[in-house]
């Protein structure tokens, strides 16, 4: 029988949420950090005063990563450094929702087109 598995979440800097044991996990306080990680890319976050370097490029097991832009949006945010890094630019909230995050495991009966 084919197995699947899908989980939505919401990138952002608010308090974080709660484990099952009551303890208080806490969020990435970093779009760019996080962006890095799960797309195995060297990311540099420009937004603080100090740039810091997101260096995942070696991480392993990243079966696909892609940036979505609609009809008409700007070149620009094909470029995941440029997204990111404007994202940082302009949430200043410390409670902002900053991204939106899909992570699904489709079956290996499926070719890798077909996940794709």
């Amino acid at each position: 029988m084919a197995i699947y598995h899908f989980h939505a979440q919401i990138l952002g800097r608010g308090p974080g949420r709660r484990n099952q044991h009551g303890a208080l996990k806490p969020r990435a306080d970093n779009v760019v950090a996080a962006a890095a990680y799960r797309a195995g890319e060297r990311l540099e976050d420009e937004s603080r005063e100090v740039p810091k370097v997101h260096d995942y490029a070696q991480k392993r097991g990243v079966a696909h990563a892609e940036i979505i832009v609609p009809k008409g949006g700007p070149e620009w945010l094909q470029d995941r450094q440029q997204l990111w890094s404007a994202v940082e630019r302009m949430e200043k909230r410390v409670d902002a929702q900053l991204a939106r995050e899909i992570d699904m495991a489709l079956p290996h009966e499926l070719t890798r087109a077909q996940r794709i």
